[in-house]
């Protein structure tokens, strides 16, 4: 059967909508006093693109080898499908995983390389030849099984480490950085991909990156990670719009905290608030204040010219600094340019002083 692309619409694993593919339950992973994975619960739908998003270090690559097998908790237990993994070696889990270095055999042909995990199972050589064929057809590489992974681009290269992790067909596909080692054009190329492979077969994807990109264009949901910790769970939408934290706030996507005294002044209580600044509107110094609007002067302290639009930082009369962001409609470099020095007045919806737990 053929999708809308042209390309083998294959479904490997059909369970019940309602049942969690992955949970992490009070999962804490020590390495001697360095707690790398603390107290974590976490529950991954069935059939959806879930990304564990942080810095180096927050842990996100250490849950992925736990639901690998490669690790095991100090604490707390793992389970797929609702069956308890916890102690159950890797070769035991129906999963696999795809690692940024690809991790391709050199000495083997890619037609080799995709059916390696079948000759082991010792399935038969025309079977093998069958589902290697399908899985090219499938990652877009037709007729490139007697190549060599060195004649190929890396990601020709990242679609054979795919199509070889999905050739045994697992209910969970585990991605760690699988896009860090290509260039810019090519990761946002292999993103569209990527998302759109999952959606024809339906199992699930759990992503880690260190890319807020990334993660807000591909993701059903996303776990923000942080020391070890999750800070927040939710849609790209809600991780974005709606930031729990000060951490969420500032790691995906720029935001501006206000707190203290101008948090005192603008909201009515010192409490911490992030404001985007795309959410903040720059106008002339007499602008009229809008309803239901927060409205400060300031003068623009720099200018930064960036293509598809324009970043201002404001100084305020209060001393405090805002950046503000507004896209590049009808200006040029040299208009935009004109407004540094200048006073300007800022308003924003009061809805988008976003208050934030500690």
């Amino acid at each position: 059967m053929l999708c809308k692309a042209g390309l083998p619409r294959i479904r490997f694993m059909n369970h019940p909508s309602n049942t969690y593919a992955v949970v992490f339950e009070k999962v804490t992973r020590a390495f001697g006093e360095v707690i790398a994975v603390d107290d974590i619960d976490l529950q991954i739908r069935d059939g959806e693109f879930f990304t564990m998003l942080g810095p180096s270090g927050s842990g996100k690559t250490t849950c992925l080898r736990m639901i690998a097998g490669f690790d095991r908790p100090t604490r707390g237990k793992v389970f797929l499908h609702g069956a308890d993994v916890t102690y159950v070696p890797p070769y035991e889990r129906d999963v696999n995983t795809v690692f940024q270095d690809y991790a391709l055999f050199p000495h083997m042909s890619v037609g080799d390389n995709i059916a390696y995990g079948l000759m082991i199972r010792k399935v038969g050589k025309a079977e093998r030849q069958r589902r290697v064929e399908q899985m090219l057809e499938m990652v877009r590489l037709p007729g490139y099984a007697a190549r060599r992974p060195s004649q190929l681009s890396g990601g020709q290269r990242q679609r054979v480490a795919l199509a070889r992790a999905l050739i045994n067909e697992p209910s969970v596909l585990l991605l760690d950085e699988p896009l860090g080692a290509l260039d810019l054009k090519l990761r946002q190329q292999m993103q569209v991909e990527l998302k759109s492979l999952q959606q024809r077969l339906g199992i699930t994807f759990i992503f880690v990156t260190h890319d807020q990109e990334e993660a807000l264009s591909m993701s059903d949901r996303i776990a923000v990670f942080n020391a070890g910790k999750v800070e927040q769970v939710g849609t790209p939408a809600q991780i974005y719009e709606n930031p729990e934290t000060a951490f969420v706030a500032g790691f995906v996507g720029t935001s501006n905290m206000i707190s203290g005294e101008l948090a005192r002044r603008l909201a009515g209580v010192a409490a911490k608030f992030a404001l985007r600044p795309e959410k903040i509107h720059l106008g002339p110094i007499d602008a009229p204040v809008m309803a239901d609007s927060i409205a400060v002067d300031g003068t623009v302290a720099d200018v930064d010219y960036l293509g598809l639009y324009t970043r201002y930082l404001v100084e305020l009369d209060q001393s405090e600094t805002l950046t503000v962001v507004q896209q590049n409609l009808q200006t040029t470099a040299t208009d935009v340019a004109a407004h540094q020095g200048q006073r300007v007045r800022l308003q924003w919806s009061k809805a988008h002083m976003l208050k934030l737990r500690d």
